[in-house]
């Protein structure tokens, strides 16, 4: 096998070509006739005059259109950049101008957007999935096979912008050997498996995001097993899919699993499930406990970003789902837990987590700036410890410690103890600026529809578990939290939403 993502494909496609491979919108492709369009597609890329490296940016849902383009962009090796559907275009054109991309494919909700978006930007096509040019830029590519494209490990494939809570979005640059490599070491797993070729993967995770796209659909080609493909979480109508299509095995995110667990009959639905595993923000330890109390079903969490093509860690590794934990790095991964002055932290005490690995990042596009240092080490900006068995706990993000008083405040410290409080949903606590102590400690707490809190509840049992130092001078009880596409609080978006008005008293 070439290094070529889209050769994972054509494998499973020549093992299994009857097989199903993707179902979507009540249809079902096999892996013959879904390798097949991506031939088409990857052909007629190339008749309309894209050459290796340039980009293809793509606003699309969850849908067989996304698989096609994104491994046709593959095959004919161009570089793909998904963005999220929900973007406005004054954003979808700060994408597209930073990644100097030369075609835009949209679908009808998206194509307003798109259009907007590309007006200032005459070198960008636009093209809508499901109209008469996209049939006839399949039809142009019927019969005439792609220019035999040589592809390395250290061939671009993705341009994948942060999520840019905070400041203008990056965008990370992943290369086939990267994604592969995250790939692998998960297919290598087997305690239990990540996936297996008899698995039916429910995948509602967004494909624009590196968790949906490699760690949901890209394992799942490579593996062969049949992917579900849907593009809106709704609790009753997902867990219809899971009993409609026997599905085995679903990568979720937090909100998903909390969701679910108001579900009267979710225990039922689940059961021909195997396999739930989360990511993409922390999963609190109250919702993997009613889960598991709900459904009977224990969560494998992990911990990955898109720099590393996503997994650096998972209770996979050790097979045993230990809520708190986001269990131990991948083999094949290296990683250190490292102080300020760039020394590894005393055994038990939180530090910097670096990772140095075959599937991490070349760096940030266009220079590659922000990437490995010259050993080969990323720093994640994550703080983390590793306990007495070596699996690891997430602490928080290097830059969202609180500084109060001159001592370290991890926020993910104090929202594990305000989870815990009976009646909380999810809350969120981030630094403001402070006269007295230099920073002090905000909360913002939802509570659940049948709750009432307030914030001297809040304050009273923070108080006992926490010391004075730690906790939240402020306290706001609110309706809701921002969040990203995979359901992690947004936390740069609280001003925004909030105000100026949000750190009084």
């Amino acid at each position: 096998m070439s290094a070529n993502l889209a050769d994972y494909l054509r494998s499973t496609a020549q093992r299994d070509p009857e097989g199903a491979g993707i179902v979507a919108d009540g249809v079902t492709l096999t892996w013959a006739a879904l390798d097949a369009a991506v031939e088409v597609f990857a052909a007629a890329l190339v008749q309309r005059g894209l050459r290796p490296g340039d980009r293809v940016a793509m606003l699309l849902g969850n849908s067989r259109e996304f698989v096609i383009a994104y491994y046709g962009v593959a095959r004919a090796g161009l570089v793909c950049v998904p963005m999220n559907p929900a973007y406005t275009a004054a954003e979808v054109a700060v994408l597209l101008a930073d990644s100097g991309a030369r075609l835009l494919l949209v679908q009808p909700s998206t194509r307003a957007t798109g259009e907007e978006s590309a007006e200032a930007l005459p070198a960008c096509e636009v093209l809508d999935v499901s109209g008469p040019e996209w049939r006839r830029l399949l039809a142009s590519g019927e019969g005439a096979p792609p220019t035999p494209v040589a592809t390395t490990d250290e061939t671009l494939a993705l341009l994948l912008f942060t999520a840019g809570t905070s400041g203008r979005p990056k965008g990370a640059m992943l290369t086939h050997g990267a994604l592969r490599a995250n790939t692998e070491m998960l297919l290598a797993l087997d305690a239990p498996a990540a996936v297996v070729p008899q698995d039916v993967v429910l995948l509602v995770l967004p494909m624009f995001h590196v968790y949906g796209l490699n760690t949901g659909l890209g394992l799942a080609v490579a593996a062969g097993a049949t992917l579900v493909l849907t593009d809106r979480f709704d609790p009753v109508e997902t867990l219809e899919l899971v009993r409609e299509h026997q599905v085995t095995s679903i990568p979720a995110a937090p909100a998903m699993f909390q969701a679910w667990c108001m579900v009267p009959d979710a225990r039922a639905a689940l059961s021909t499930v195997r396999l739930l595993s989360s990511g993409g923000s922390p999963l609190p330890i109250p919702v993997q406990e009613r889960f598991a109390e709900h459904t009977g079903h224990a969560v494998y969490e992990g911990y990955g970003m898109t720099e590393t093509a996503p997994v650096v860690a998972t209770t996979l590794v050790s097979g045993v789902a230990r809520p708190g934990s986001v269990g131990r790095p991948l083999p094949g991964l290296e990683v250190r837990l490292m102080d300020d002055a760039g020394g590894e932290v005393d055994e038990g005490d939180p530090g910097e987590l670096w990772v140095r690995g075959p599937s991490v990042f070349r760096g940030y596009w266009p220079r590659a700036e922000g990437g490995p240092d010259a050993e080969g080490w990323f720093h994640s900006g994550d703080i983390a410890y590793a306990d007495e068995s070596g699996d690891l706990h997430l602490v928080d993000r290097r830059r969202e410690v609180i500084l109060v008083n001159g001592f370290n405040v991890y926020p993910r410290e104090i929202e594990l103890v305000i989870d815990q409080m009976p009646g909380v949903a999810e809350a969120a606590v981030v630094g403001v600026p402070d006269d007295a102590t230099g920073e002090a400690v905000m909360a913002l707490v939802v509570p659940r529809p049948d709750a009432t809190i307030t914030a001297a509840d809040v304050e009273d049992f923070c108080a006992g578990r926490l010391a004075r130092f730690k906790c939240p001078t402020t306290i706001r009880v609110v309706p809701a939290l921002p969040h990203s596409a995979t359901g992690k609080i947004a936390k740069g978006r609280l001003r925004e939403v909030y105000g100026d008005a949000g750190y009084g008293s």
